[in-house]
């Protein structure tokens, strides 16, 4: 057999043929461009809520930063001329005073008083709604969600009265079924009796927000499991060391770390219970940097203790900003 004869009995070889581009298909250049369209879409739909964050939040801030590096005050503030740079003057004088070393450690202490009752208080009440019926549980939510949403002027105004000193139902209780004498008593006479009515304002509109989320954590642990850890003889106190807290434990960290960053900066509880004019054994850091920014004019002292207390809380904001990190990993 000739090589001709060979090549001629050989299978044909199959030609790949490419696909002729229809009109109606879109070029290539134009899908890349239809996907980069569509993969700037959410951030077109979402620039405006930037953008209204930014005049919200972003630009007061720098005008807060740019005024503590300057003598601010009303004639500056009202005519618009330039206000004289200081540079750090005003944080200098204000590290250097005593008086705001004392009101720190005053805010602090109020601060951490009022977590840690707000935290018990409402961990006590989120697992007491595990063990009430489904209407109790419904109409207590439903409390909550009231004392929640009722006004902070209107929850002040109610603490005020249940302390007046001659009206009052806390002195009323006191005197008629404790026997205490305490009628004619004036709770604020004394900073630490005082306080411990503002604490009670502030703790009473705090609870429900960390009942009502604890609750919902406490629902995501698994009953088989602390069935199991008290078949084994664990007691209560076990089942919720070893199997209640460390699933609630990540909402418990970021609720409680809410509250610091809540009550670190209470103003309205204790502008409005003592009437608009707070005595200054009543002064926190919310109301040290109101009354030097309006009732002594100095706006830029006001700017930069506002600043102090940023700095002062950015570690527990980055605290918290890692601990959402941290429930975002975990889902």
């Amino acid at each position: 057999m000739s090589a001709a004869d060979m090549k001629a009995a050989d299978p044909p070889v199959a030609v790949a043929r490419v696909p002729e581009r229809s009109g109606s298909q879109p070029p290539a250049g134009g899908q890349r461009k239809r996907r980069k369209a569509g993969a700037l879409l959410p951030y077109l739909l979402i620039a405006p809520a930037f953008v209204a964050i930014a005049a919200v939040f972003v630009w007061p801030l720098i005008k807060t930063i740019l005024m503590s590096f300057q003598d601010v005050g009303r004639r500056e503030l009202w005519t618009g001329e330039a206000a004289p740079w200081v540079g750090f003057e005003q944080f200098t004088n204000i590290l250097g005073d005593g008086e705001f070393w004392a009101v720190v450690w005053r805010t602090i202490i109020f601060m951490v008083a009022c977590v840690v009752a707000t935290m018990g208080i409402g961990l006590g009440i989120s697992m007491l709604m595990q063990r009430m019926d489904t209407w109790v549980r419904l109409l207590l939510t439903g409390a909550l969600v009231a004392a929640w949403s009722m006004p902070l002027l209107v929850a002040t105004s109610i603490f005020r009265w249940f302390a007046d000193s001659d009206y009052g139902v806390l002195n009323m209780v006191l005197t008629k079924y404790l026997g205490i004498d305490a009628q004619g008593h004036n709770w604020f006479l004394d900073p630490k009796q005082g306080f411990l009515i503002i604490g009670a304002v502030v703790v009473w509109g705090a609870i429900p927000f960390v009942a009502v989320t604890l609750y919902a954590a406490l629902t995501q642990v698994p009953r088989e499991l602390e069935e199991a850890a008290a078949l084994d003889g664990a007691g209560v106190a076990g089942v919720f060391r070893f199997v209640t807290w460390p699933v609630i434990k990540p909402v418990f960290q970021m609720v409680a770390t809410l509250s610091v960053l809540w009550d670190f900066n209470i103003f309205g509880q204790i502008f409005l219970i003592r009437g608009n004019k707070p005595e200054p054994e009543y002064s926190v850091l919310g109301i040290y940097s109101f009354e030097k920014a309006f009732e002594s004019n100095s706006f830029s002292q006001g700017a930069a203790i506002s600043l102090i207390t940023v700095l002062l809380l950015s570690g527990v904001a980055v605290y918290y900003l890692r601990q959402l990190l941290k429930i975002g990993e975990v889902e």
